[in-house]
């Protein structure tokens, strides 16, 4: 046997006093953790505000924006898709920490009903969406940016981005269909039902100067894409469609006031965009001032509002539309 002087049994009590009230402490530790846990799960809170999401698909990754807000308890989902206005979803609700909403067949340019599921990490929203049929992809939504500005920024010098000649600093979305677009005469034409024309060339704040002809008084459609995200629509076509589908507006989110006839003729845009607030002047008249843009529009490219991004020229719609006289002077830092 190991005899003990008094300063060992002294140790000895005061050490296992000490584990003793760790234990006690760890002990309410570990019943506290799960009442906060399961509190934060069952608020909204952390979903509220609007996400850039990005679908990341086998072959490609896939544009999307949502704004959730919360309407008598329960969450309230604007969504714009690959192809589509922001729309409200019939279908969101909350439950376990988890959001989940439900995108319509077609409505958002998705060929199948697509459930989305996700919960809130690292600021982040993360999840899963599911067709109809079965597959699934994972999914990251990123807070969109403020965009907050203190100055008014200095203007560099006007640049050319189309020569009247040919489609020097150009790309397009499908190579292979590039020849559906035309020079003719100094100007670019849309190739009806085509690929969409894009700059090399990226820009974060900029001036935009064009100018575009309907060729068509009931079925021209076009529109020009800032920083590759957001619609500044064109078109003769769509007069039975709400007010922001029509010349001048931000496909789906902000109307022209006022709104301009439709006409065919030579016409001009010089648009201005500061982060995402937007000023667009037609035809020498103002008819968005100084507005802010929610999010991206359908047939943006990507979904990183955060980034800078090309101007481009949708071609994908019917008929036809002439452009000339394409200029951009970027925002000095």
């Amino acid at each position: 046997m190991v005899r003990m002087d008094a300063h060992s049994e002294f140790r000895r009590s005061v050490g296992n006093g000490l584990t003793a009230g760790f234990i006690r402490v760890f002990l309410a530790i570990m019943v506290f953790i799960p009442i906060v846990t399961a509190a934060a799960q069952t608020s909204l809170q952390p979903f509220i505000g609007r996400w850039d999401l990005s679908l990341k698909t086998s072959k490609k990754e896939l544009p999307s924006w949502i704004e959730i807000s919360e309407e008598q308890g329960k969450p309230k989902v604007m969504m714009v898709g690959l192809a589509s206005n922001a729309i409200q979803l019939a279908v969101a609700q909350f439950k376990e920490g988890e959001i989940e909403f439900v995108s319509p067949k077609h409505d958002l340019g998705f060929k199948e009903e697509m459930t989305f599921k996700g919960k809130a990490v690292d600021g982040q929203l993360v999840g899963t969406v599911t067709a109809t049929g079965g597959t699934s992809w994972p999914w990251v939504g990123k807070r969109a940016p403020a965009f907050k500005h203190t100055h008014t920024p200095a203007w560099g010098k006007p640049i050319t981005f189309f020569n009247g000649k040919d489609f020097t600093g150009w790309r397009f979305s499908d190579p292979s269909r590039a020849g559906k677009w035309k020079v003719q005469d100094g100007q670019l034409l849309t190739p009806d039902h085509g690929p969409e024309i894009i700059t090399i060339a990226k820009f974060q704040d900029f001036k935009l100067h064009l100018e575009f002809n309907c060729t068509t008084a009931d079925h021209s459609n076009s529109g020009v894409y800032l920083r590759g995200r957001y619609e500044v629509q064109i078109e003769t076509d769509s007069v039975e469609e709400p007010p922001s589908h029509h010349t001048g507006g931000v496909y789906g989110f902000i109307e022209p006031t006022p709104e301009l006839p439709r006409k065919t003729g030579w016409q001009t845009f010089d648009i201005t965009l500061v982060g995402r607030t937007l000023t667009v002047v037609q035809n020498g008249r103002k008819i968005i001032d100084n507005k802010e843009i929610p999010g991206i529009t359908g047939g943006a490219l990507d979904s990183h509002e955060g980034l800078a991004g090309p101007i481009y020229i949708q071609g994908s719609e019917k008929g036809n539309v002439a452009f000339r006289n394409i200029v951009v002077t970027r925002a000095l830092k």
